[in-house]
């Protein structure tokens, strides 16, 4: 991609993320993904009440959802959720799944939702170890 097509992203996005912030994103999670081997993936946006019910079914449509962990937020909601698969939960804990919420809860409260992400998933990966 060249910068021109860059700027034009910028332009024409109507997310809560810049270009920028966008590629630091997927870059943090193909790094995550080929690291440890698990699919790490993220949703932003509303999410059905109950949530974690509806967190929970979005994480099920992932490919290989057994090995997956999906990051739901919902900035208008204030809600966030992460699920893991039954083969993700063996290495990454409900206590490591907290800590990790409460590192993006402290993030997205100061305002920085990509920020919060980015550390969100770090924190995920290095739980789960090496592939």
């Amino acid at each position: 991609m060249t910068s021109g097509e860059i700027a034009q992203l910028e332009q024409s996005a109507d997310g809560p993320f810049t270009t920028r912030q966008l590629l630091r994103l997927d870059e943090a999670l193909r790094i995550a993904d080929q690291v440890t081997g698990l699919t790490f993936s993220i949703y932003l946006g509303d999410l059905e009440e109950p949530v974690r019910a509806s967190a929970e079914e979005l994480h099920r449509r992932i490919s290989g959802h057994q090995r997956a962990i999906l990051v739901a937020v919902s900035p208008s909601q204030r809600q966030l959720e992460i699920v893991t698969g039954s083969e993700a939960r063996k290495r990454i804990s409900d206590r490591d799944a907290k800590l990790a919420g409460l590192s993006m809860a402290a993030s997205f409260t100061g305002g920085d939702l990509a920020g919060g992400l980015l550390i969100g998933i770090d924190q995920l990966a290095t739980h789960a170890g090496r592939n």
